[in-house]
């Protein structure tokens, strides 16, 4: 019987950052923004917060690591799902953005959304991650067949203008469930 061979340090770092990310992304949807302390997270992740501080300088450091996380993320779902449709099918394209917008995961973003409204190192952090999220979107869009029958600014209008009514969706629906 032979041992598996020892982890490198950059795999151990790897595997810790992504401990962090993934229990700050499940904190942030279960129990809020204010609620995620670096002592929830650290608990969550199983290291010391000692061990969280080695490898994020800062609380907001590691939040932004989780929202960069969860965009990553959701393109990548999004994007593999679209290649999973075999002909073009706009009703499709909606209930797979209606899905995006309801995963667990989305609800970290929407929780740092409407934190960054109120908390300005967050929105300084934020702003730039969510205008590239938005052009990673829109070029999404512009992949489809649907882009050839109108201008770039309205199909970059129309593309956020459901991704953003869905989110509005996906959070009332913490409320309200729609049918």
């Amino acid at each position: 019987m032979t041992t598996p061979p020892r982890r490198t340090q950059a795999a151990r770092r790897e595997a810790t950052v992504t401990a962090v990310v993934e229990a700050t992304v499940d904190a942030l949807g279960e129990i809020g923004y204010a609620r995620t302390t670096t002592n929830e997270i650290a608990r969550r992740a199983g290291i010391s917060q000692g061990g969280l501080f080695r490898h994020f300088e800062s609380r907001l450091d590691v939040i932004v690591a989780a929202a960069d996380g969860v965009r990553a993320r959701q393109l990548v779902d999004f994007r593999a799902a679209l290649e999973q449709m075999t002909q073009f099918d706009l009703a499709e394209v909606i209930r797979l953005l209606r899905r995006a917008t309801r995963a667990p995961i989305n609800a970290a973003w929407y929780e740092l959304l409407v934190a960054a409204r109120t908390d300005a190192d967050l929105h300084v952090r934020l702003a730039p991650m969510v205008a590239r999220y938005h052009d990673e979107i829109i070029e999404l869009g512009r992949a489809l067949p649907l882009s050839t029958t109108m201008s770039e600014v309205e199909l970059d209008t129309m593309i956020l203008g459901v991704v953003h009514l869905l989110d509005g969706e996906a959070l009332a629906a913490t409320l309200h469930p729609p049918p």
